[in-house]
């Protein structure tokens, strides 16, 4: 069973996320989707999946939105998927694919509710912020 990651290494969300994934001992695959953003349709697929709308998905922070007026409603789901395309830090990250779902992981504790395995141990932000404690439950 492989999980995926729609990672940015720079995001500490992300980095957060992919280390719980990580102790989950699963398989993981992971993208560096500014590197090697997804296709247009696998995008569609993402988003379905989440059951959002393109708009939802959209990363407003440190990314072009306020310069491309992304917040005007004007913009339709096929456009706001054509910036996306465009400008892939856009993109609002991680998210994260399992078998049991797919899921943007922000607080990156939302993953654990699509591990298979989510009975992993301690673990804390990089922020100091404790998730799971000694005896692996979840404080959050």
């Amino acid at each position: 069973m492989t999980i995926t990651i729609y990672h940015n290494p720079d995001c500490g969300t992300s980095r957060n996320t992919l280390a719980i994934i990580r102790l989950s001992g699963e398989e993981l695959e992971v993208i560096e989707y500014l590197k090697t953003p997804p296709s247009r349709e696998r995008l569609v697929e993402l988003i379905a999946a989440m059951g959002m709308t393109p708009r939802n998905l959209l990363r407003e922070k440190d990314t072009p939105y306020a310069e491309l007026n992304l917040g005007d409603p004007k913009w339709s789901d096929g456009e706001i998927l054509d910036f996306m395309l465009a400008h892939p830090i856009l993109i609002n990250r991680p998210i994260v694919v399992t078998p049991l779902g797919v899921v943007l992981a922000r607080p990156s504790e939302a993953v654990l509710d699509i591990l298979p395995n989510p009975q992993i141990g301690a673990f804390t932000k990089e922020d100091g912020e404790v998730v799971i404690d000694a005896e692996g439950k979840r404080v959050i």
